[in-house]
């Protein structure tokens, strides 16, 4: 239970948007769904979600986010590059989500279609690993749901702790591609971009922060490299000094360079071999020391992904486009 004294500085702001930013792992649909069962009172009164904070109120929080199903799911096929004693090494694919997310707990089937899911199939002891073991056995980093790529999972307590520090200390280079929507430079040009970002006001996305931002700032710093141009494409090598939520994808919708297929923050449609319905980005590398010994392990594009770039190659787009640059 956590127990909160609003300040000037937040009167005026709607309940379920100020306790989305204060306690950041839990979704806005969450908070919602608690403040109508009772589970945050004002002033020790049940309030409405669009409830207008006032000075002085004392927010009483005892948050209970629902119990995902996990369920041993062995129809879901694991990508394994590598596993030993301490870890496993998965390439995973498009559309596959990480963990069960509240908001689909209403549909069961659903919520067994999950990586932790094909886990608890494949290394059953996994459901003791971890720091929320009930709803994120044995995972030390995520991706979204529709970006591909490598990801190490511990296959136990002592490996997580030692994996979660390495992250936590940025000693984990993880390194991705991506294909975005015009041209940045010149190939092999290196390229910063760091800014800020923050929940937007009605936190459904990520946003550049600047002086009127409300929601939770945090650094963010990403690398690129630009490996191939075609005209109007370009394909980055991505490398973060920061792991924000969706970093890579706002970062350069910042630049006016999306990511080919994003669905939430891409600017234009654009022509490809088939309708792209996620973004093309996929995490390519990852490399670590653990014990004094060096992983390096490297994943395979997706289809979707390796299909494009060769729509690319066959159309003969090959070529730095001066006018893409913006």
């Amino acid at each position: 239970m956590s127990v909160i004294t609003i300040t000037e500085n937040n009167i005026g702001e709607r309940i379920d948007r100020f306790l989305t930013r204060e306690f950041f792992s839990y979704i806005r649909a969450d908070i919602i769904r608690s403040i109508k069962l009772g589970q945050v009172l004002v002033n020790k009164k049940t309030i409405k979600p669009s409830y207008r904070l006032k000075k002085d109120d004392k927010l009483i929080i005892n948050l209970k986010k629902e119990k995902p199903v996990l369920i041993a799911n062995k129809k879901i096929k694991l990508d394994i590059i590598y596993q030993n004693e301490n870890l496993i090494i998965i390439n995973k694919p498009v559309g596959l989500q990480i963990h069960p997310a509240s908001s689909i707990q209403d549909n069961k089937k659903r919520a067994e279609k999950t990586l932790v899911n094909g886990l608890l199939a494949f290394y059953p002891k996994i459901k003791t690993v971890g720091d929320d073991p009930v709803n994120r056995p044995g995972i030390v980093h995520r991706l979204d749901r529709d970006t591909s790529g490598i990801m190490v999972v511990a296959k136990n307590q002592k490996t997580f702790v030692q994996l979660k520090k390495l992250f936590k200390t940025h000693q984990v280079k993880k390194t991705y591609w991506a294909l975005v929507i015009g041209n940045l430079g010149k190939e092999g040009e290196w390229g910063v971009i760091d800014k800020p970002l923050a929940r937007s006001s009605n936190y459904k996305k990520q946003v550049i922060a600047n002086k009127k931002t409300k929601t939770k700032v945090r650094s963010a710093i990403t690398e690129y490299r630009i490996l191939k141009n075609w005209k109007g494409f370009s394909l980055l090598e991505i490398n973060l000094k920061t792991g924000r939520m969706h970093q890579i994808r706002v970062h350069l919708t910042f630049l006016g360079h999306p990511l080919v297929g994003d669905q939430k923050y891409q600017l234009k449609k654009v022509k490809g071999p088939k309708n792209i319905t996620h973004q093309l980005l996929h995490a390519k590398k990852i490399a670590f020391v653990l014990e004094g010994k060096q992983y390096e392990f490297e994943s395979q594009l997706s289809v979707t992904f390796q299909d494009f770039l060769l729509f690319l190659d066959e159309n003969k787009l090959k070529g730095y486009d001066e006018k893409a640059k913006k």
